[in-house]
């Protein structure tokens, strides 16, 4: 069971949640609808996100849901996806899809840059690029990116990000969501320097296993075997819907600031959210700007050139959701 925070309202908020289809995501998607916002599920199979948005439905009857096409291992796709948005603006963003995987051999994009790091972190770097017009568009819009534990143990090789020297699955995918980390912070701090009224907050979901996650009919099923067997590990661990609350409290909490990152209350396993102090290799700047430059590099667009062209005004009275 989902722990409990404060009720947080989204009525009329629009907000797109990547990989919203399944896992965290479809959970992060699954509470912001129930809090009222419009959501859009962003992932590649139409026939997975009808399934979601039908299950979401079930949750929540009269949820607002759609699905926009998104594959973020094809850089190409990412404006024709946004194109495909009939939105004037977006409140909130989440960047949470990923892939994780577990053995070699080392896989590619259509890009030809190594799987996890192109669809983790540069399939959601160049997005961000062609949804800043809609996020500009809000008068106080909210970018979530989701990490992992396992970014602690890693550092970023900035001379082999594509792991082609050295690869091992499990460092690889550590690497990708610390990149993703790394690039949340620095997105912050841009936004600040750029006097945007937009936030930029980083979070993860702690420890979050399928045993301890509730069913949900053609997202995600359990038996109760599975059930019994993952009650243990639910001392240190929680379920995927209790995983998505940080994005969630990031993404409409009126408390949470720019720049920070949100994690369960309990060593960062479980529990309530929480602000937590980042270890200082993910909020390096130094190391940030060099990332930037090279995902600048690798796909073709920056994020922040829609903002760099944004007067530095405030937004109407009145008009935050927040």
């Amino acid at each position: 069971m989902a722990t409990s925070v404060k009720p947080l309202r989204a009525a009329g908020m629009n907000a797109l949640v990547t990989g919203g289809n399944a896992g965290i995501g479809y959970f992060v998607a699954e509470q912001l609808a129930s809090a009222g916002a419009n959501v859009v599920l962003g992932c590649r199979d139409a026939g997975k996100a009808a399934a979601a948005a039908t299950a979401i439905r079930e949750q929540i009857p009269g949820a607002s849901v759609d699905h926009m096409p998104l594959d973020l291992a094809d850089l190409q796709s990412l404006k024709s996806s946004v194109d495909t948005l009939e939105l004037d603006r977006l409140d909130v963003v989440v960047l949470n899809a990923g892939v994780a995987l577990d053995s070699p051999p080392r896989r590619e994009s259509v890009d030809a840059y190594e799987l996890m790091f192109a669809t983790n972190h540069l399939g959601h770097f160049a997005l961000l690029h062609w949804l800043a017009p809609l996020l500009t568009a809000a008068p106080a819009a909210r970018i979530v990116t989701t990490g992992s534990f396992a970014a602690r143990s890693e550092r970023l090789d900035l001379d082999d990000l594509q792991s082609t020297e050295s690869y091992d699955p499990k460092r690889t995918y550590g690497r990708s969501k610390l990149a993703q980390m790394s690039f949340g912070f620095e997105l912050d701090r841009r936004l600040r320097t750029a006097g945007s009224p937009q936030l930029s907050v980083v979070v993860h979901p702690g420890g979050a296993l399928d045993s301890l996650t509730p069913a949900r009919a053609g997202v995600h099923t359990r038996s109760r075997t599975q059930q019994l067997l993952g009650l243990p590990a639910g001392l240190l661990l929680h379920g995927k819907d209790a995983g998505a609350l940080p994005a969630v409290r990031a993404a409409l909490d009126p408390d949470v600031s720019g720049g920070q990152l949100w994690g369960p209350r309990q060593f960062g396993l479980r529990g309530a959210p929480h602000v937590e102090q980042p270890h200082g290799h993910m909020t390096d700047p130094e190391t940030a700007a060099l990332l930037w430059t090279k995902s600048v590099e690798l796909t073709g667009v920056d994020p922040m050139a829609a903002w760099d062209n944004v007067p530095d005004t405030p937004p109407p009275a009145g008009d935050r959701w927040f």
